[in-house]
Order: structure tokens, then sequence, then C-alpha cells
């Protein structure tokens, strides 16, 4: 992909464990790699269709300004994705801050971390069969919305649904979303499960009734899975409530494991 570099810019800014370094301040310096699409920007020359890394430079030297952190770890981890969220244009980026002046007692260059940092694309199943369903939907959708770490892309209709397992229960109203999310698969894990608490969301019983119910369906084209999360979801193929809004947003996405379109796997 594309990519804009910024080198080595200098920064005075007041980081670090010992209380000499947020009193007294010393240089960082910054490299940023930022990647993304400059085809429109090189065939309109428009800047507007780039990422303008004047404002780019002026935004990293406020920001690390503005903020003080013990570990240059948590000073990249926040710069990195406050850029995701300030330059939409980014599809992801690599980004190192290196302390030449840092408190070692050795001769030493600088010491540095670097890390990597990209948007996901994620696909949300969400339920509801109790009480104010389309509003407990709506609200997720909303959250999701105006979380910086997330951009919504689609949402399908939500639609009725005939309840799944052994407990009787009421009808559903089903419904799925395509997100990009900054998120890890499980800290999102963690901000869907924040949101069902939100809306009361109990688990006494499997399969049981529920205020709300968000699963995450695909996370990119991952295959993961541990005692807290399987990605993509290991009922995905066999719903139909799932199968159905999912096809509608996401047709031609495909199983990272079956190797099959959802239309197709919705048809099977």
């Amino acid at each position: 992909m594309d990519r804009i570099i910024i080198k080595d810019l200098e920064v005075f800014a007041n980081h670090g464990v010992l209380q000499e370094e947020k009193t007294l301040g010393q240089k960082f310096l910054i490299c940023l790699e930022l990647y993304f699409s400059t085809r429109k920007a090189g065939v309109t020359d428009a800047l507007p269709m780039s990422v303008n890394y004047a404002e780019v430079c002026q935004f990293i030297n406020k920001f690390l300004q503005k903020n003080t952190f013990n570990l240059i770890e948590a000073a990249a981890e926040n710069l990195a994705l406050s850029l995701m969220v300030r330059f939409p244009l980014t599809e992801s980026l690599k980004i190192t801050i290196a302390k030449p002046w840092a408190p070692v007692g050795l001769p030493v260059d600088y010491v540095a971390v670097e890390i990597e940092r990209s948007w996901h694309t994620a696909y949300i199943a969400l339920g509801s069969n109790m009480g104010e369903k389309r509003k407990y939907l709506e609200e997720a959708v909303k959250a999701m919305e105006s979380d910086p770490n997330c951009r919504l892309l689609q949402t399908s209709d939500f639609i009725v649904t005939k309840p799944y397992g052994p407990v009787e229960q009421e009808d559903f109203l089903n419904g799925c979303v395509k997100i990009r999310t900054l998120y890890t698969p499980s800290e999102l894990l963690r901000f869907l499960q924040k949101l069902e608490q939100e809306a009361k969301r109990t688990r006494e019983v499997r399969w049981g009734p529920r205020t709300l119910d968000l699963d995450i369906l695909l996370y990119d084209d991952m295959v993961t899975s541990d005692d807290e999360l399987t990605i993509p979801h290991p009922e995905l193929h066999k719903r139909s409530f799932v199968l159905d809004p999912l096809k509608q947003i996401a047709p031609n996405a495909v199983h990272p494991i079956l190797h099959q379109r959802i239309r197709d796997i919705a048809t099977e």
C-alpha cells in the first residue's frame, strides 16, 4: 500500500518514569509511516484527497506535549490510535518513538518503541427478545457508531425470527452490522459485553431470553479460538437468523474456514 513517511520529527515533551523526566522534559524523535491509497491525490493533485503531513506533524507535537505518559509504549499506543481517528484516510500506520536522552547510565544513541496499528473489518450479530427489542438493538448500534474506536459502515434490516434452542420464549428481533474497528478481537468482545451489561443482559440459561445479544461473527479473515472467543462464530453457518441479515449487508464476504460466500452458505 502507498504511504507517507515522516522521519525523526523532534518533539520536546515530558514523558518518563522518573520525576526529573516529567519535570525537566526531554527530546523525542518520532518516525511515522501512514499507509493509505494516494491514487486520488496523485490523479487530482488535490490536498483534500491526501493526508496533510504538516497537520500530522503539528498533531503529534501537540499530543505529546499535552499528555504525559510514564512509558513510551503508552505514548506510542495512544498517539497511534489518536492519529488513526484524526486522519480517517489512514488504513494503517507504523510509529516509532525514540528517546535519545534515555537515562540508562551507558552510552547509547537512543532507545525506542515501534508499533503497527490498523483498522479491521468486523461483522456483529444483534438480537433481542425481551422488552423493547428494537430500542435495545438501535441503542447498541448507536453506541458502536459513537465509539471513537469504531466506524459503523452498514446496518441490516431487523428481522423477526423464531427462538433457537429448547427454551420456550418470545420471538427474537435480529440484525447485523458491519464496522471498522481499532479494537483487537478480545477488546471488541469486552466492548460488546459492556453494551450487553448496560442493557441488563443476564446469562442464567443457555439459549434463554435476553435483552441484548451481541456476537462477533467475522473479524477480517481471522481464524482463532480460545477459552474466551472463537472467530468465525462457530454457529454462523448453521443459523438462518444470523445468515439472513448478514447476507443483506455482506453477500460476498467469504467464510475463512468454509471458503464460501455468505450468500451461498445462506442458500444452502
